[in-house]
């Protein structure tokens, strides 16, 4: 996947990956989709954003010993993926007019 196209999906992917359950760096690269090639590198800034736009927040808890940083999505956030699934249809459209262009 073309990677501008890709830096459009990781925000939305990454909100998914907390909308169901509270969940941590690592386990968020684990679910995300092979496709995305999300890396630590790649996924604490966006972290970190989300969280001082509201869309996330943050909370520690301890595991084995050491404090394991969890995220849960908030409200902004649930309206953010909301929204995008709002314009799933547009999306769709899109994609179809390059399929047509693309003579697939």
């Amino acid at each position: 996947m073309e990677p501008q196209l890709k830096r459009g999906f990781l925000d939305l992917c990454i909100l998914a990956a907390v909308a169901e359950e509270d969940s941590y760096g690592y386990q968020i690269i684990k679910d995300a989709p092979a496709c995305l090639e999300l890396s630590e590198s790649t996924l604490y800034p966006i972290l970190r954003r989300l969280a001082k736009q509201g869309a996330l927040s943050e909370y520690s808890r301890e595991h084995n010993g050491r404090l394991r940083k969890y995220y849960s999505i908030t409200e902004l956030g649930r309206q953010e993926l909301d929204s995008f699934v709002g314009d799933a249809g547009s999306i769709q459209e899109i994609i179809a007019y390059v399929k047509r262009g693309a003579g697939k």
